[in-house]
């Protein structure tokens, strides 16, 4: 049976905990930093918090995403999607759905329950 020991997975998820510095809402998936922050977003937050790599339900890895309350919002539309950045360099680092699509109004503030973002262990 493969396998892969933690330290894998965790040197992988810590590029979250320690690179991210920005969270934006955006109205699809983004597939680069330019879409992330520019093209598709409709706010952002800087206050990111990521807790260190743990273990994950069913196996695995994960990092916890905290809630984030005090999000603003740039763009009127509809948010589906999140994603982490690092500013500098600039470089996407994950994306998502959100739990449920947001509505948003430029001006606004915006919130995003916390939630996890993991590696399986391999099959």
């Amino acid at each position: 049976m493969a396998s892969l020991a933690d330290r894998v997975f965790d040197n992988g998820l810590t590029v979250l905990e320690t690179d991210a510095s920005r969270i934006d809402i955006t109205s699809q998936e983004a597939t680069t930093y330019a879409e992330a922050t520019s093209t598709y977003t409709l706010g952002n937050s800087t206050s990111l918090s990521i807790a260190a790599p743990s273990d994950r339900t069913g196996g695995g890895r994960e990092v916890v995403i905290a809630a984030i309350s005090d999000g603003s919002v740039s763009g009127t539309g509809t948010a589906t999607h999140y994603a982490i950045v690092d500013t500098s360099p600039p470089r996407l680092l994950a994306t998502g759905s959100l739990s449920a699509s947001q509505s948003v109004t430029s001006g606004n503030t915006f919130s995003i329950a916390s939630f996890t973002i993991g590696i399986p262990d391999p099959a």
